[in-house]
């Protein structure tokens, strides 16, 4: 090996291999030899198709400079004086990273009414797109490859000469073929679920959507804060024998609470039935057995539709979409709504909402009940980003305990599913206080909570508490309790399973290897080789087509959230290099030579090595393309 001797002293100092992974020596290879290999074979592919210093230069233009790497984590006293010299503290986000909405690569597209049978279009002169099929079609890119994922398996492609592949299905007269067998097959089928209809979306934005069992829960916390600051006005008494006063008694005070609460809200006409009289008590709810299962987090930005499919196809138990902002979704905004959206391969599945405050979170409970198709909903109070804590939500939640049961308890009034919460050990690094609210939360009604080992102080940095979850799952008892953080291997879970949870949330580990589910499932290390690694890119390359579109919007839109996927999926070491199995999550890969080219290129961290990747699925990256990962490694700190 060329490099043996730099490896060899790179290897021979502790502090230069401290918090990395351990690869056989004989891969081992310099940040330098690394990249070197790596771009003179994509050169020598490059100079197939064209001149060096063309590749070159689009290279540079299709990616941004990376961060710096993250450095060691200190001792004590080093820290100290980093802290002193550099104020500002290194974070886990990239605030400022450029972005291109996806409708800029097209240069003008084709009219909607061209697409879709050559309808008249409404906007007659005025409108701004193309309605010139063959000057249309002189101008569009070139098409990413002969067969169309969608007229394949749909027998239509719903894209028609928009379409990246769109000589599979066009006649040279520019007409769009079909298969008339597969569309008839799908025909009745609803594949995905849970959409946005217009006609709610015009109600949520003229505020014409009325929410009848949030307004009566509402109305009951406006007479108990009433009742509240009477009672501190003046103190309830009654007459005493003696010729005094005296308070009511408990008993008395909580039948008078009785009747108080019985009392009808509004006058009713016409026959009662047992809905006006009878509430609908929890063990009549829809039953969700969530024990021993296999839990997908919600993952924002990466835990999209596309990428929970293919978690499904390996074994995952439960799935949970996106984080949505309740605010967000009471306006009728359709990105937001989009997180809702339901596969049919999803089998059990919630969404997770985010508020602080209990009228906005029960109408939105509300709104999501009487509207879409979900088996439980989820409210994170986990969340550690500052634009949502400053506010009061995610990890804030914790901290604001009498809103918190507000929240809790009026989602439960109007929900007709189960309930359930995802929390952190607490909001500083060394002042836990999940175990002191998970037994309130027993009496509140929450079907299920999930603990992510960590505080909000502590982000992704340092292991995660599995002796503290531990504790807390007894507390929780009945309730069922999964615990989270720092699963990559069925040995962690095995581990993780012995500390008495309910059933385990993986998060991470999934981005990393979404095969996870399979090797906790079949009690084994997978030693997965590039090339079906590279078919899982492929199948989520699919499924983003499907789901966004395979127009130059839809494709480019596809590629941006694999690059986001790949930005994990890169810390992946194969474990037939591994000195020892299995691999930790809070250890760095070192720069290491895989058994063939691609799996070398699958471990760059590299921001343009991840754009070569999704260049061999979904063509070459437009002039103007630029991305720059939204997620910075935090966890080796």
């Amino acid at each position: 090996m060329e490099n043996a001797g730099e490896v060899s002293t790179l290897r021979g100092s502790d502090a230069a291999v401290k918090g990395e992974a351990a690869i056989k020596f004989e891969f081992l290879t310099t940040k330098e030899t690394f990249h070197k290999f790596i771009d003179s074979e994509c050169q020598d592919s490059k100079e197939d198709k064209g001149s060096k210093n063309d590749a070159v230069e689009e290279t540079a233009e299709t990616c941004v400079d990376e961060p710096e790497a993250k450095k060691l984590k200190l001792d004590h006293e080093e820290k100290e004086k980093a802290w002193k010299s550099n104020s500002k503290r290194l974070r886990g986000q990239n605030k400022s990273r450029p972005y291109t909405k996806p409708t800029t690569y097209d240069e003008k597209r084709l009219c909607l009414s061209v697409i879709r049978d050559n309808r008249q279009c409404p906007f007659g002169d005025k409108c701004y797109f193309h309605h010139d099929v063959a000057e249309y079609m002189a101008s569009k890119p070139s098409d990413i490859g002969d067969s169309c994922y969608l007229y394949d398996t749909f027998g239509k492609c719903g894209y028609g000469l928009s379409c990246r592949f769109a000589k599979a299905h066009t006649t040279p007269d520019f007409k769009t073929m079909e298969k008339t067998d597969l569309v008839k097959a799908y025909e009745n089928r609803n594949l995905v679920r849970n959409s946005l209809s217009k006609d709610l979306q015009n109600r949520l934005r003229k505020r014409s959507v009325t929410f009848t069992k949030s307004e009566e829960y509402l109305r009951t916390l406006k007479n108990k804060k009433e009742q509240q600051g009477n009672g501190d006005a003046s103190e309830a008494v009654t007459a005493d024998p003696t010729g005094g006063e005296r308070p009511l008694s408990t008993d008395a005070e909580k039948q008078l609470q009785h009747c108080q609460d019985n009392q009808p809200t509004v006058k009713t006409v016409g026959p009662l039935t047992d809905i006006d009289l009878i509430k609908m008590r929890p063990c009549e709810k829809k039953q969700v057995d969530f024990r021993d299962k296999l839990y997908l987090a919600p993952l924002t930005t990466c835990g999209n539709l596309p990428f929970r499919r293919i978690c499904k196809r390996f074994g995952a138990d439960i799935t949970c979409g996106e984080m949505a902002m309740c605010t967000n979704l009471l306006q009728g905004q359709q990105s937001e709504w989009a997180l809702l959206k339901r596969h049919e391969s999803e089998d059990l599945f919630g969404v997770q909402l985010e508020g602080c405050f209990p009228d906005t979170m029960t109408r939105c409970a509300e709104l999501i009940n009487n509207n879409i198709d979900v088996d439980f909903v989820d409210i994170n109070s986990g969340c550690p980003i500052d634009l949502v804590y400053k506010k009061g939500g995610g990890c804030g939640l914790m901290t604001r305990t009498r809103k918190f049961e507000q929240i809790v308890r009026g989602m439960n009034y109007v929900l007709d599913v189960p309930l359930t919460v995802k929390i952190r050990t607490g909001v500083q690094e060394k002042c836990s206080i999940a175990h002191k609210l998970i037994p309130e939360m027993k009496n509140w009604g929450i079907a299920m909570i999930t603990l992510h080992g960590r505080s909000r102080e502590q982000r992704y940095t340092k292991l995660a508490d599995w002796d503290y979850i531990n504790s807390c799952s007894k507390l929780a008892s009945p309730v069922p309790l999964f615990g989270n953080g720092d699963i990559l291997s069925y040995e962690d879970a095995m581990k993780a399973r012995e500390t008495g949870v309910s059933g385990i949330m993986i998060a991470r580990g999934a981005l990393v290897k979404p095969w996870i589910f399979t090797e906790i499932k079949e009690s084994r290390h997978w030693d997965i080789s590039s090339g079906e690694r590279l078919d899982i890119l492929r199948d989520f390359t699919n499924f983003g087509l499907e789901h966004w579109g395979s127009d130059t919007q839809g494709v480019e839109k596809t590629r941006t959230f694999m690059l986001e996927w790949l930005s994990f999926m890169c810390r992946y070491i194969p474990v037939g290099l591994l000195e020892r199995v299995p691999q930790k999550i809070n250890e760095r890969p070192p720069y290491y030579m895989g058994r063939n080219y691609l799996e070398s290129l699958m471990a760059s961290q590299n921001v343009g090595d991840w754009i070569r990747i999704s260049e061999m699925l979904l063509g070459p990256v437009p002039k103007n393309f630029k991305f720059l990962p939204k997620h910075k490694a935090n966890a080796y700190k």
